[in-house]
């Protein structure tokens, strides 16, 4: 949330209040679906059309992980989460991919929610900045993914 140098509250940027607009927009969608089976062929369906409407490096990037998050943890149901691909065990959402230009970011992010087991002592990484998705970066996200549903 945004915020005037006095420290008074403006309230929430166009971007957040487009993304909670998005959110409202996909419970409506899912409400109306089906069976369970069409419900989540149709949710990885607006995964993948949401991916293909992203510009040309966050739509890449965006690939990638949707491939590597349904190979490295097929357990986890592609669902639009705030308007963006998201990923979920048994309705909560682990990890989703965040591009840089639906919040003005200079990167995109892949991040995890509390339900991914990634702990490691008392402080552990749950966001990764994304600029591009190297061989060594997809190693990296399966890693993480195959860990945060075990």
């Amino acid at each position: 949330m945004s915020s005037m140098e006095s420290g008074a509250y403006e309230g929430f940027t166009a971007e957040e209040r487009a993304a909670m607009k998005d959110h409202a927009q996909e419970l409506k969608t899912a409400a109306r679906r089906r069976s369970r089976a069409d419900k989540a062929a149709e949710a990885e369906q607006d995964v993948l059309a949401k991916i293909a409407e992203m510009q040309d490096s966050d739509r890449t990037m965006a690939e990638r992980v949707h491939a590597l998050v349904t190979a490295n943890a097929p357990a986890l149901a592609p669902k639009l989460w705030y308007g963006m691909p998201a990923y979920a065990l048994d309705g909560k959402v682990v990890c989703f991919f965040q591009s840089a230009e639906k919040f003005k970011a200079r990167y995109a992010t892949l991040g995890f929610s509390d339900q991914a087991k990634l702990d490691e002592g008392p402080m552990w990484a749950a966001g990764f900045a994304l600029t591009e998705v190297t061989a060594e970066v997809e190693a990296r996200i399966g890693e993480l993914v195959k860990r945060a549903v075990s």
